[in-house]
């Protein structure tokens, strides 16, 4: 997050969708995030975040 204007919608939509699909695909994620207004750009780097928290050993918890 460079410049917080997403933050919490972000936050909140990965932090559902993990808690409902702990090994949420790349395409699940982008799905989910994709209608949240990033301003700075930093939209693919938090995607790829969740995508990495998804696919750690166990999946997210």
């Amino acid at each position: 997050f460079q410049c917080g204007y997403c933050t919490p919608g972000m936050v909140l939509g990965a932090y559902a969708l993990l808690l409902k699909n702990p090994k949420a695909t790349r395409a699940d994620i982008v799905r989910q995030l994709d209608s949240h207004l990033c301003r700075c750009g930093a939209h693919e780097r938090i995607v790829r975040a969740v995508e990495s928290a998804a696919t750690a050993k166990g999946g997210a918890r």
